[in-house]
């Protein structure tokens, strides 16, 4: 079976944080990684689920328009990367008049599942 992948771009968090909670489910059962990103406290965690339970999605239309057989229970997470995406600049009052600049940072999520070999 083929694997499928889900990428959300610019992601209004820094890649640092969400590292941390990719860094978790990379090479888990799909299942078992939704139950920890469930119960994460991160607010990454939330956004990283979204992204997952679409490649999920992806992997179930894909194998319904090839008319194969999938079963999901035997996914698991492949890759999972989390790339720096483009930085809102913006900037902050200082002391005597000068201005410093904000960086805002933003993520590339991308999850891709694959069908575990020999059922």
């Amino acid at each position: 079976m083929a694997e499928a992948r889900a990428i959300q771009r610019t992601a209004r968090q820094s890649p640092y944080k969400m590292r941390l909670v990719i860094d978790q489910i990379r090479g888990l059962g799909v299942n078992d990684a939704l139950a920890l990103l469930q119960f994460s406290k991160k607010h990454a965690a939330k956004q990283i689920s979204k992204v997952l339970k679409s490649a999920v999605a992806n992997a179930e239309q894909a194998a319904r328009t090839t008319n194969a057989s999938l079963d999901v229970d035997q996914l698991y997470v492949k890759v999972a990367t989390v790339n720096e995406g483009p930085k809102l600049k913006r900037w902050t009052p200082a002391a005597m008049g000068r201005a410093t600049p904000v960086h805002k940072r933003t993520s590339h999520v991308e999850i891709i599942v694959a069908e575990k070999e020999g059922r």
